[in-house]
This record gives C-alpha cells, sequence and structure tokens, in this order.
C-alpha cells in the first residue's frame, strides 16, 4: 500500500535529485559537481581576500573562514550546490568590530553571531521567507547582479590595456564553449586559457597574487582572547545581531533563488541551523564568518550546473589545496579571467524579463515600484539585507493602499421591511488603511429609525475596523436610531464579540 501520509509527502517535497549518491555512482555529474567546485574555489580567492581588505584584517581570515563555511555548509545546510564563504555583506558589519577592538572581537562577534542564528532558527524565523513578495525577489536578483557588475570596476580602472582584450576573450569564450561542449564549465575553460596565455606571453597584468598573501598553513583552533564579561557582550552584541540578521536574510534569498532556478524545494530551517554551526565553526578556526555567496552559487548552479552537495564541499576543499599546495599556480592567474567570469555571472543573474516593455506594460504600476525601490536602496547602500527589508515595506505599504480602495459600502432602502430600513452593504477586506473612512460613508441624519449594516461580502482583520464599527453605531444611537449589524461570518462575529465597546469608539 502506498504511504501518503504528512510526513512522507513533505519528505518528498524536499527530495531533491541528483542526490549524493546518485552523483557518485554517475561518472557525468560527478565530474561536472567536481569541475564546479573547482571553478568556485578559484572564483572564491580573490573575492575572499577582497572582504577581508574590507573588513581591516589579513587575507588569510577571509580564506580560512571561506574553507571552513564552505566544508561545514554542505553537511550542515538545507539546499544542496549552494556556496557559503566569507561575504562583503558580513565585512562590512564586523569592520568596525575589527578597527575599533581588534581581531579577537571580531571572531567573538562572528560566533556569537553563529548562534543567535541558532536561535533564529529555532524560533523559526526562516518562515518568514514567505512574506517577501515575488518583486522584491525580482529586485533582490536585479540588484545583484547590478553590484556583482560594478564590482568589477576597480579591475577594469587604470590597468594595462592588455586587461581589456583579455576580459574580451574570455567572454568569448563562455559564450562560445557551451555551443560547443558543456562536460567541461566554459568559466574554467577561460581561466586556463587566459591563465595559460598570460604566462606564455609573459602579460604585466594583475593577478590573483596582487590582490593579498596567500596562507602557508592550515587553520588551527583559535579561542578569542576576549573578557568572558557583560562589557564585552556589550560591544560585540549589536554587531553580532547584525550578523545574524543580515547573513540570514541574504543566505535564505539566496536559497530561495535557486530553489527558483531548479525548480525544487530546500529546507530553508535547516539552512538557518546551518548558517549558524558554519560561523560559529569559522570563528573556531580564526575566521571572518560570512553567509551565503550569490556570485559564487551562480557560478556553481547557473553556469557550471552543480546539484549536489558535493559541489558545495569539493569548493571548500579544492579552495585550501590551491591556496596552499597551488599557491605560485593560484597566484599568477589574471584578474581578468575573474573579472570575465563575474560579468558572465552578472548578465545571467540579472532577471531581463522584468525591464522588458510587454512585461512593464502588463505589471501593475505598484510592483514595478517595489522592484525598483529594492534596486534602488541595494545598490545605493551596498546591502542586500537593508534593499529587502525596505523593498518589503514598501510592498506592504503600496498593497495596503492599493486594497484600501477596494472596499464599497452601497446604500438602499429596504423596500420590503414593516418600518423603514436604510440597508447598507459593505463589500471588501477590513483593516486600518481600508477602515479608516468607514464612518464617512453613512448617511446619519438622513436615514430612517432603523438601519442594517450587512457585512456578508466583508471580513473584520483588526480591532481598527471594530472601533469603526462601534463609532457609526454610537452615532446613529446618538439620534435615536437602532442599528443591527447582520452576515458576519464565524470569525468575524467572534473578533467583533470580544472587542466591541472595549475601545472606546465614540467616545
Amino acid at each position: 500500500m502506498t504511504d501518503t501520509s504528512p510526513a512522507r509527502e513533505n519528505s518528498a517535497r524536499y527530495h531533491i535529485e541528483p542526490t549524493v549518491l546518485q552523483a557518485l555512482r554517475s561518472p557525468r555529474l560527478l565530474t561536472r559537481e567536481v569541475l564546479a567546485g573547482l571553478v568556485v574555489a578559484i572564483a572564491l580567492i580573490p573575492e575572499a581576500i577582497a572582504f577581508s581588505i574590507i573588513a581591516g584584517v589579513d587575507p588569510r581570515l577571509g580564506l580560512f573562514s571561506s574553507f571552513v563555511m564552505a566544508v561545514a555548509i554542505a553537511f550542515l545546510g538545507g539546499r544542496p550546490a549552494m556556496i557559503t564563504a566569507a561575504t562583503g555583506a558580513i565585512a562590512l558589519v564586523v569592520a568596525p568590530v575589527a578597527r575599533e577592538y581588534g581581531v579577537d572581537y571580531l571572531i567573538a562577534t562572528v560566533m556569537l553571531g553563529g548562534l543567535i542564528q541558532i536561535v533564529f532558527a529555532a524560533l523559526g524565523v526562516a518562515k518568514l521567507m514567505r512574506f517577501i513578495p515575488r518583486s522584491v525577489m525580482v529586485g533582490f536578483v536585479n540588484a545583484l547582479a547590478i553590484l556583482i557588475f560594478v564590482s568589477q570596476f576597480p579591475q577594469l580602472i587604470d590597468v594595462p590595456w592588455l586587461v581589456y582584450p583579455m576580459v574580451a576573450a574570455g567572454l568569448l569564450i563562455m559564450y562560445l564553449m557551451p555551443l560547443w561542449t558543456k562536460v567541461v564549465p566554459a568559466p574554467l575553460v577561460a581561466i586556463v586559457l587566459l591563465t595559460a596565455a598570460a604566462v606564455v606571453f609573459a602579460m604585466n597584468i594583475p593577478t590573483v597574487g596582487d590582490q593579498g598573501d596567500l596562507p602557508e598553513s592550515l587553520p588551527t583552533l583559535f579561542i578569542p582572547d576576549v573578557p568572558f564579561s557583560l562589557e564585552t557582550l556589550q560591544i560585540i552584541a549589536p554587531y553580532a545581531l547584525a550578523v545574524a540578521v543580515v547573513g540570514l536574510l541574504e543566505s535564505l534569498m539566496t536559497a530561495k533563488l535557486v530553489d527558483d532556478i531548479t525548480d525544487t524545494h530546500s529546507r530553508k530551517t535547516r539552512e538557518a541551523f546551518g548558517q549558524g554551526g558554519a560561523n560559529i565553526l569559522s570563528g573556531l578556526f580564526g575566521g571572518m564568518g560570512g553567509c551565503a555567496m550569490i556570485g559564487q552559487t551562480m557560478i556553481n548552479v547557473k553556469a557550471s550546473g552543480a546539484r549536489t552537495r558535493i559541489s558545495t564541499f569539493l569548493a571548500g576543499v579544492f579552495l585550501l589545496i590551491l591556496v596552499l599546495v597551488l599557491g605560485d599556480i593560484v597566484a599568477v592567474i589574471p584578474m581578468a579571467a575573474l573579472v570575465a567570469v563575474m560579468i558572465v555571472v552578472s548578465v545571467a543573474t540579472f532577471d531581463w524579463h522584468s525591464i522588458r516593455l510587454s512585461t512593464l506594460r502588463r505589471m501593475p504600476k505598484s510592483e514595478t515600484a517595489v522592484m525598483l525601490i529594492t534596486v534602488i536602496v541595494t545598490v545605493w547602500t551596498h546591502n542586500l539585507a537593508i534593499g529587502v527589508v525596505v523593498g518589503v515595506f514598501a510592498a506592504m505599504v503600496l498593497f495596503a493602499r492599493r486594497v484600501a480602495h477596494f472596499v464599497q459600502v452601497r446604500r438602499e432602502m429596504d423596500a420590503d421591511a414593516s418600518v423603514p430600513t436604510a440597508r447598507y452593504t459593505v463589500d471588501g477586506e477590513l483593516f486600518f488603511a481600508s477602515s479608516n473612512d468607514l464612518t464617512t460613508q453613512f448617511e446619519y441624519s438622513h436615514d430612517p429609525d432603523r438601519v442594517v449594516i450587512d457585512m456578508s461580502n466583508s471580513h473584520i482583520w483588526d480591532a481598527s475596523t471594530v472601533a469603526a464599527l462601534d463609532a457609526v453605531v454610537t452615532k446613529y444611537e446618538q439620534r435615536g436610531k437602532r442599528v443591527i449589524l447582520e452576515g458576519m461570518n464565524e470569525a468575524t462575529t467572534d473578533f467583533h464579540g470580544r472587542l466591541s465597546g472595549e475601545l472606546g469608539a465614540g467616545h
């Protein structure tokens, strides 16, 4: 007999194929995962170094953090194939701690942030993702694509002229390669060919080695040397909370984006637990902390076609091997090759359909406004979390404003009633925005002594509406007229019954 229990259905909903076992048994899938991990590892190196510089710490902290978090999230996370490592968003948050109090306080902040993320996960914060509207998601994706593209500018300004033809060659390789074969990721081919060209022709162009020193030893267990006191907690707690919120928001948004790309469902609560655990482990090994990386995730999932935790795990392992064993080779990779890869990622990430004229004509203006607000705020602040929060707030305000106009109050005289009766029919959802002008919809002076308000086609959602209805009834009673409320559904009747007369309406 087929098991159709809720538990089995829920498990099937989160069953993502190919699984790790399926990939291990298939040479084709395994090759794809291995090569994807290698490409991501190469792309992680300059990013981790750059984010370390933003945070004001040694590049080794960013590289160790990326290694530890990528490996940890492969086991702890809820979204297969998603890349977690040191990120610019977290670097911006922890930079003031490193600058004012030192590295030990920074690492203590990261570990506390990871602990807060675990608490958030236990409280079910991940489930709040359902309240992020599609227009905010589209804005998030588009802003991200713009930020990825803009972040390449420092590598394209005031550089030797040879950088430009190298970037162009990289773009051409990644465009033509998939037309010939998709067995080997196009970004990897571009990196290898451009590096070979740079070495053979002894090109004097910026390389990965120019970004900072690579580590020469394995990360070791690190316990931050900070006083275990209330004063320390007061210093690091606000930053740790910011780390937790920004990291979770960016990670869960990235997970949702990958869900959409792969048509699968991932466990967001487990992802939140995993992010917290990965940050704690990152701190224990002297890392600067991080969260999901949208750019590298897009390289892994979209450009390289990875689908399992193997690619995530190997990205971390290859990163460590590359910087420790093959550091001299990695150091000669031209930055132009990585710039070309990130430009392709940014173009692939942008939702071009969202800005087509046909789409803009069909889309409600409020939806387009929310998307644009999210993009503008995110690009302006260079902070995805702020952009999403502002976007959600804008969506709420515009939604409330739009819904407020959907409520209608119709008046007619009831000819069938034994006594003169004015019948009002209320249509629409009643909440603070739509019920504020409810009291102005009734003709108190001109109505007969009996008034019926029919609520069959409406629903009361908040105390503001109950107060507005009480005010209407009070105004009629002050004129010696009787009001009958009828047609309320069960939930509305219960809600109105509990609050009516207790809110001071009309007084």
